[in-house]
């Protein structure tokens, strides 16, 4: 199997299920945030120790999830209906998983109700680093709404819950090494 297909040596890049938008569009740079949050979220589980498995596992769930998000932003509009739920089309019922997990995770760690300077302890850097990631995936699929391409309701509601989620992660991964913005 190739690897390069010269495709792309136009400019263009092709949607799922057909047809090519330029790889400039700004809805390529947001299926392109989500791919940089996908590894992002590899760098932070890597960093995971084994007394981090339930993290570790938190964010390789949410990887496979942002490849669903990729997949529903990077499809031809024509063929949408041809997308399967959890696996190419985001879902509501996925929304409310990463809202009920934010509220577990908060009820064992309530969050304190200051600014933190990221960088508490290198795994929550690096969660903190996919999360401003996620942040701006979540702006360029906004502008790429307001461009005019169809784009999902629920790819941006999973996009926001989602940076809440790895803000909360990242919390969780920092324990009581950060800091807060400002001195009291």
């Amino acid at each position: 199997m190739r690897i390069y297909t010269k495709g792309g040596d136009d400019g263009t890049t092709g949607l799922f299920l057909g047809s090519r938008v330029s790889k400039a569009d700004v809805l390529v740079d947001a299926y392109g945030d989500i791919d940089e949050a996908v590894s992002l979220l590899g760098v932070a589980r890597a960093a995971c120790r084994d007394d981090d498995a339930r993290l570790a596992a938190i964010l390789f769930a949410r990887q496979r999830e942002l490849f669903v998000a990729a997949a529903d932003l990077a499809t031809n509009p024509a063929h949408r209906d041809r997308l399967v739920p959890e696996v190419s089309l985001v879902t509501s019922a996925m929304v409310e998983r990463v809202e009920q997990l934010i509220d577990e995770l908060v009820a064992e760690r309530p969050l304190r109700p200051v600014f933190i300077v990221p960088g508490g302890t290198p795994l929550s850097a690096a969660i903190d680093h996919a999360r401003t990631v996620v942040r701006r995936a979540e702006r360029h699929v906004v502008q790429a709404q307001d461009a005019g391409h169809e784009v999902s309701p629920l790819v941006l509601h999973y996009l926001n819950r989602l940076s809440d989620l790895v803000f909360v992660l990242a919390r969780c991964a920092a324990g009581d090494d950060e800091e807060p913005a400002s001195h009291d």
